[in-house]
């Protein structure tokens, strides 16, 4: 399913395991879902294969801002949607859209800012410029 602005998307089903008391979604579940919508999205971005030293690079999730604008219920398909909006020095911003699968509705928009960060020190580092470029090459604007 495509989204304007967006090029990348991939599909999660609700599970029970993932409703709470109300039959909705757990508001933790979401990051979840965004957890596993940027995995694909990298898979899919090719960045492991086309850039050297990507499998030792490892980010920190600095901020994340979440708008639950309606509930997902048991057996619902979500159409996670992921882009970059902004490529810094060490960070970069991705926004996440949970959109209703079969109706398109946006249900959950996620704004997360993630830290490039030293495996040794654990300490921010800038990005490699291979990386960056890669990554820049991403990005879609707010």
């Amino acid at each position: 399913m495509t989204r304007p602005g967006f090029a990348f998307s991939t599909t999660l089903r609700v599970r029970y395991a993932e409703i709470d008391g109300q039959k909705i979604v757990f508001n933790s579940r979401y990051l979840e879902y965004a957890d596993v919508a940027i995995t694909d999205f990298w898979d899919w971005s090719g960045i492991a294969a086309a850039v050297p030293g990507w499998d030792d690079t490892e980010f920190n999730v600095r901020r994340t801002e979440i708008d639950y604008l309606a509930p997902f219920r048991l057996g619902d398909t979500i159409a996670a949607h992921v882009r970059i909006e902004r490529v810094g020095t060490s960070s970069l911003t991705k926004r996440i859209e949970l959109t209703h699968a079969a109706t398109g509705a946006l249900h959950t928009v996620i704004t997360m800012v993630s830290v490039h960060v030293d495996l040794a020190t654990g300490r921010p580092a800038s990005l490699p410029p291979a990386i960056r470029d890669h990554i820049a090459r991403l990005a879609t604007p707010a």
